[in-house]
């Protein structure tokens, strides 16, 4: 019988892994071809992996929450066969208590690891080598040791991470500087399934104690959730975000859309929101203060060539998640509507991929949506700015005309302009959401979809 090896697929350019989150299948199954066989997960995007062929799934070679780089053989399938085949699969087992004692050491090298300190170092590191050793867990001692292929020896960003990649392999063993004894001690292995060890946490990072009652209720975060509390207390702590606020009229977009939107939706098949024209508003004013549309890299600046705008859009379980819309700047209103609804869909019904989500240089959210009248939006890293669009609300302005000026009601909204502080300072951070402000207020009621 021929066998089939299953492949985790390629899932965009900037994916290189993926964890397994769920078997769909079992060993002995029947599977049809283009039927889902497993749930994988990247950093931000659930998906399925489907088999290319028909047969009976003889072998799973990872297991649940295992990382499967791309390309790799996740499962074997027999084809040319009807029934399950009698196969005897032999598995190595590893007792549950030897991956907890792994897991601890792990957790007690970091908890030991002495923080870089480059002050008692004779050799030059560039910014951009520290800012990698710090990160990649890297001590100066191992620094010391790479042999640069920069002038006079340096070592550059290349030797740094082929070392961290031959380390990652296995081909170098790291040095570990202990700043304290760190002791783990080992449960008795029994047939019985063995309790699992607590985690080594430094005192100063364990969570305040709270108070929990018969009555309450204790749920788990799911994975998204766990991400996302991590990307935004990473942001928190990695930008100094300063607000500027901005309130609009777009009394004129609001009139020109209620004209036109059943004739966009059936000449388009699609249906007009206000989103598009906002995105289109941002893609025009980041082309202007291209100063917006950067990140950041350590001590680095990278000037982004693409303006690719990313849109915060609600999940099927409730989690936010940020698809984005590439060279936004290239897209007429049409292209950008269709943009919008096509991420916003997939967003609901779970079918977004990995690459939906990568590349993004600035991130719009709409928190006018939930009724909010305005908002302090967290960056989404490595950007350096997201702007928040307010609820969309009738109230009594005073309006100027060559007659004299008079109180009318008008439609308004508040932008909210969330930027990093340490490479974008205020009269950019103002003068890029005033000039977002200029041309939604600026909007032809008589120009064509």
């Amino acid at each position: 019988m021929a066998r089939f090896e299953l492949k985790l697929p390629k899932m965009g350019e900037s994916v290189a892994e993926a964890t397994i989150t769920n078997w769909l299948k079992e060993v002995g199954d029947k599977i049809e071809a283009d039927e889902a066989v497993l749930e994988i997960a990247t950093d931000k995007v659930d998906s399925e992996v489907p088999s290319e062929v028909s047969g009976i799934l003889v072998e799973q070679l990872f297991g649940k929450d295992d990382l499967v780089q791309v390309g790799q053989t996740i499962a074997i399938i027999e084809t040319d066969g009807d029934a399950p085949t009698t196969k005897v699969v032999t598995e190595t087992v590893v007792p549950a208590a030897i991956v907890e004692i792994e897991k601890n050491i792990e957790v007690a090298k970091e908890v030991i690891a002495a923080p870089q300190d480059f002050s008692g170092s004779d050799k030059f590191y560039s910014p951009l080598v520290k800012n990698i050793a710090k990160e990649e867990a890297v001590s100066v001692s191992e620094l010391e040791n790479i042999a640069g292929s920069g002038k006079d020896g340096r070592v550059t960003k290349e030797d740094i991470l082929k070392y961290v990649e031959d380390r990652k392999a296995g081909n170098i063993a790291p040095k570990v500087e202990t700043a304290a004894k760190v002791e783990v001690v080992a449960p008795k292995i029994e047939e019985a399934a063995p309790k699992a060890l607590a985690p080594v946490v430094q005192k100063s990072q364990q969570a305040v104690p709270v108070s929990v009652n018969g009555g309450d209720e204790i749920i788990e975060m799911d994975r998204m959730r766990k991400l996302i509390s991590g990307y935004m207390i990473a942001s928190v702590q990695t930008s100094a975000h300063v607000q500027s606020f901005i309130e609009v009229d777009v009394t004129n977009i609001v009139k020109w859309r209620d004209k036109v939107k059943t004739a966009f939706e059936k000449r388009e098949g699609e249906k007009l929101t206000f989103t598009p024209i906002m995105m289109e508003a941002v893609a025009k004013a980041l082309k202007d203060f291209p100063g917006m549309n950067i990140s950041v890299d350590g001590e680095y600046i990278i000037k982004k060539k693409n303006i690719n705008l990313g849109m915060a859009a609600a999940l099927p379980n409730g989690n936010l998640i940020v698809p984005v819309i590439k060279n936004a700047d290239q897209l007429n209103l049409v292209g950008m509507a269709k943009a919008v609804n096509d991420l916003g869909n997939r967003a609901k019904a779970g079918k977004l991929k990995p690459d939906d989500t990568q590349g993004g240089t600035y991130t719009v959210t709409n928190v006018g949506t939930f009724g909010s009248v305005f908002g302090t939006p967290i960056i989404n890293q490595p950007q350096v700015g997201i702007l928040a669009l307010g609820a969309i609300r009738k109230v009594p302005a005073v309006i100027e005309t060559p007659e004299g000026d008079f109180i009318g009601i008008r439609q308004k909204m508040f932008l909210s302009h969330s930027y990093d502080h340490r490479v974008v300072d205020g009269a950019l951070g103002g003068s890029f959401v005033k000039r977002v402000a200029e041309y939604l207020e600026a909007f032809d009621v008589d120009r064509d979809f």
